[in-house]
């Protein structure tokens, strides 16, 4: 089945956005998924100035990268990062993207509050109009104790009801955030996933330890069974996110994206 396959930015979390191009550009890769996570990996960021970004978008276009999507992750239950979000949305616009990423709370930085469903819900519902007009889909990803399992997120997408928001499958958060087999999860939720990160997962499920494809023991050639059979052929964004005490040096990331990108070329996908 063809699909989107692409590296997320965020495997070059500590390195530079020109060092992510190049490593990704070099394993054979045509899509990107920028990064704009804030405090984290801030790759790009509704901040910088008009110069900066469109320098950016000139030197993806050099290097044949298409940044089809934008990690843009904000905490959608707390009305005073809402704004910050629609700017994220603007700013994955201004860029190209097909999708936006979002997990629910905030990624890698303390959430500073929490809704109901059906708070959340009215939330998402309200930024419709944005996604509308930006021409974007919001995946949400599976992140976070509370929203951890496709299963959970499924629940708030189906009361969405959207073409707009669906589901954003990291398959390994499901292990360390859900404690779940992310190949039972994703048959209970593959109608509404939109979008995959393939992250791999390797020691105890409560470990910080995502290494490259094939390297860790998710089943990945069960979920690309499952999508198949489903007739899902949602965009994958690899990420690799090491250890605890991250990657070596640079180098140690290029060579894990390669390594990655030879897995999946194995497994008869073309980048």
């Amino acid at each position: 089945m063809k699909r989107i396959v692409a590296v997320n930015s965020n495997c070059y979390h500590g390195f530079s956005l020109d060092e992510a191009i190049e490593g990704i550009r070099d394993a054979g890769f045509h899509y990107i998924e920028l990064t704009a996570t804030k405090g984290w990996t801030e790759h790009v960021f509704p901040s910088m100035s008009f110069e900066k970004l469109d320098g950016i978008r000139d030197r993806l276009r050099d290097a044949g990268l298409i940044p089809f999507a934008m990690s843009g992750h904000c905490n959608l239950m707390d009305t005073e990062r809402i704004r910050d979000f629609i700017e994220n949305i603007r700013l994955a616009a201004f860029f190209g993207c097909d999708y936006i990423v979002s997990s629910i709370g905030e990624a890698h930085l303390k959430d500073r509050a929490s809704a109901d469903d059906a708070s959340l819900v009215k939330t998402l519902r309200g930024l419709l109009p944005e996604l509308e007009d930006a021409g974007l889909t919001l995946v949400l990803e599976t992140h976070g104790k509370e929203h951890g399992t496709g299963e959970r997120i499924a629940s708030i997408v189906q009361q969405v009801a959207s073409k707009r928001i669906r589901i954003n499958y990291d398959t390994a958060n499901v292990v360390f955030y859900g404690d779940v087999d992310p190949c039972e999860d994703l048959k209970k939720c593959v109608k509404d996933v939109g979008y995959l990160h393939l992250k791999d997962k390797a020691g105890r499920n409560d470990v910080w330890d995502f290494p490259a494809l094939g390297k860790g023991r998710i089943d990945f050639p069960e979920i690309f069974r499952i999508l198949e059979e489903s007739g899902n052929d949602s965009p994958f964004s690899i990420e690799i996110e090491f250890t605890q005490s991250g990657p070596k040096n640079v180098a140690e990331v290029h060579q894990a994206v390669k390594d990655s990108a030879a897995y999946l070329a194995a497994h008869g996908f073309e980048l």
